[in-house]
């Protein structure tokens, strides 16, 4: 996995620098394990650092005891391009103006800037979180950094017992959401967030934030010209370096299939698009691809993924993620961006972060009709409406008033804990699903709360800016980008995201909350920029995504089976899902409802993947909450 890491000593080592070298060649091997990216560092005595990348995306630089070493391919704010000099000025600007020289950076990066004659360093990562830094803070080492957990814990004086509230989060959001991590003591950076480090102390701030305006007056005609412009020049800037190597993911959506009419009119040349397929009802959206590859005269190449596939993928799968990770549209990623490696192609568009920035998921008109309901007098909802369905008619099965009921449960709860009323964890009943031990040292409100602070701290006040920007979080950074980044890096491809372009970004944050969403119609300013671009019938499609057939297959492929229960099998001695709930979920929910159910298998699955391809043996768990947070900062 490219990336970068490295650290500062509490206390500096003379004549350490043959030692530093090979310590910081350890931490950096798992950074280019599957791609094979060339490997650059820069020693001191009491600090190193090093990054693992492609051509174009290692900044280093060393002098005077103050190293800097920059991943990604940012830009100074304003600069025309690309700038080989970046880490020489980035030091300058270090000594200008200290903690807030990262702000003066644009575009994907993670940053790191030690000073070891003051005991200083500085860690920032860019506005989007698609270049990601963990950390760890400890008085007898000083301060760690990695892009990965893996690449860290390498390190001596890292810590490598499981944090059990990380994998808690993990069966509730199949992911480990930021800033915490899944080894006790490590912690994340947030997007658009810096950590300053100073003798010993940690302060950590964000130098960006996204600032909704909400009240956008230009007219339509000027906006969309701007918007336009604005994303061939993001388009323009990823595929910077890449040239005739760039081709793009194309689901047949509105992001993928804009950025493959974008990318052919940037490039002069037909796009190179790649497509997956899954031979099954409901699953399968390889006409809407087609349709958008015949409409923009595209390069198009696709791949029906069948359940063999996955078997072969699921193992590579849990390698490549440093945490576990339960999205199983990972699959189809990697297997797309297989494709287009073996075709020559070096770097992948993705349409991420279109929707978080536009208003593109069905939740939003979703919880736009709930929100209806607060607009009811509360006097003619507590005295007529709600009486009337729940005590008068309480016995009445009626479809319509069941439906009635159910929305108003729905409608009743605060958001964002009514987006959680499917959760799958929450469904069965934690107490349910994982051991008493377990649970002793495990806070189950924490994944609620932490969604809350994301959508009550926004700075967007109408309901949907506030649920994009918890989105931007939850959904993309720490979901969707990791996803693509993982499984292009595993095929040994390069993930760019143009729409996160941050000219892309702040342009979005202008536009009124009716241009995201009219009512309930999503992405309405989005859709009717680009009407002369996409097909209408592509314009008219229902968002689905990746989605992988899983709970159907696992009961017809041996393999998949196989593969599945064994993993499940093999979870039961691990101390933290119970042997019943598995039994149970494997032998009557998945039986009951494949899709629904078959989901916490994977979940599950991909768990004791994961275990078995970074932590051997029993789960080794620290335990108390104290303990955890402590190194962390």
């Amino acid at each position: 996995m490219s990336g970068l890491c490295g650290w500062l000593a509490a206390h500096e080592a003379p004549d350490a620098t043959r030692a530093n070298a090979r310590l910081i060649a350890r931490m950096a091997a798992p950074l280019s394990r599957y791609d094979a990216s060339a490997l650059t560092a820069v020693v001191g005595n009491g600090s190193a650092a090093a990054v693992a990348a492609g051509a174009g995306a290692s900044h280093l630089y060393h002098k005077d005891g103050l190293l800097i070493a920059l991943w990604g391919r940012p830009q100074l704010a304003g600069a025309p391009g690309a700038d080989p000099a970046l880490a020489a000025r980035m030091a300058q600007l270090w000594r200008n103006y200290g903690a807030t020289a990262c702000a003066s950076l644009a575009g994907p990066f993670a940053l790191c800037i030690l000073d070891e004659f003051a005991n200083e360093a500085l860690l920032a990562v860019d506005r989007g979180g698609v270049h990601a830094l963990h950390y760890q803070c400890t008085p007898q080492q000083g301060l760690l950094f990695a892009s990965s957990a893996e690449a860290l814990a390498a390190h001596p004086g890292a810590a490598r017992a499981l944090d059990p509230q990380a994998l808690y989060n993990y069966l509730y959001f199949h992911m480990v959401p930021g800033p915490g991590a899944v080894y006790a003591g490590q912690r994340r950076l947030l997007p658009g967030e810096y950590l300053h480090y100073r003798a010993g102390k940690l302060s950590r701030a964000a130098y960006w934030t996204m600032a909704y305006q909400e009240c956008e007056t230009l007219p339509f005609k000027t906006l969309k010209a701007e918007f336009l412009g604005t994303l061939r020049r993001a388009v323009e800037r990823s595929v910077e370096g890449a040239g005739a190597g760039t081709g793009t993911f194309l689901s047949g959506g509105t992001d993928s299939s804009t950025l493959a009419a974008v990318l052919g009119q940037v490039s002069g040349r037909p796009a190179r698009s790649y497509s997956i397929g899954f031979d099954a009802p409901g699953y399968d959206e390889m006409a809407y691809a087609r349709l958008a590859a015949r409409h923009f005269g595209t390069v198009h190449h696709e791949r029906y993924v069948t359940a063999d596939d996955i078997v072969d993928a699921v193992p590579r799968i849990a390698a490549v993620f440093d945490q576990p990770f339960g999205n199983a549209s990972a699959v189809a990623a990697y297997c797309c961006a297989q494709m287009a490696r073996a075709d020559g192609v070096t770097r992948l568009l993705g349409g991420d972060g279109g929707d978080e920035l536009f208003g593109g998921n069905e939740r939003y008109a979703r919880q736009a009709l709930f929100a209806r309901y607060d607009r009811v007098p509360s006097l003619l909802r507590q005295v007529i409406v709600e009486p009337l369905l729940f005590k008068v008619a309480v016995g009445q099965r009626h479809k319509l008033l069941c439906k009635a009921r159910s929305y108003i449960e729905q409608a009743s709860l605060p958001l964002p804990a009514r987006m959680e009323s499917y959760n799958l964890l929450q469904r069965y009943g934690h107490r349910s699903v994982l051991e008493d031990d377990f649970l002793r040292d495990v806070d189950p409100d924490a994944p609620l709360a932490s969604l809350n602070e994301a959508y009550w701290l926004t700075q967007g006040h109408s309901q949907i800016n506030q649920m994009l920007a918890m989105d931007m979080k939850f959904t993309l950074a720490d979901n969707d980008l990791p996803k693509v980044a993982g499984a292009c890096e595993l095929a040994g491809v390069e993930a760019a995201f143009p729409f996160l372009d941050d000219a892309m970004v702040a342009f979005s944050a202008r536009l009124a909350p009716r241009q995201k969403l009219k009512g309930t119609r999503l992405r309405y300013f989005f859709k009717q920029a680009l009407r002369d671009t996409l097909p209408p019938a592509i314009l008219r499609k229902e968002k689905h995504g990746f989605g992988l057939p899983f709970g159907l297959w696992v009961q017809q492929h041996q393999g998949l089976r196989q593969l599945a229960f064994d993993s499940l099998s093999d979870l039961k001695g691990r101390g933290i899902v119970r042997a019943g709930f598995i039994d149970t979920l494997q032998s009557r929910h998945l039986a009951e409802h494949p899709a629904y159910h078959g989901t916490m298998v994977w979940v599950l699955m991909m768990l004791e993947q994961w275990l078995r391809q970074h932590h051997d043996g029993a789960a080794d768990f620290v335990r108390g909450r104290d303990e955890r947070e402590s190194a962390g900062g």
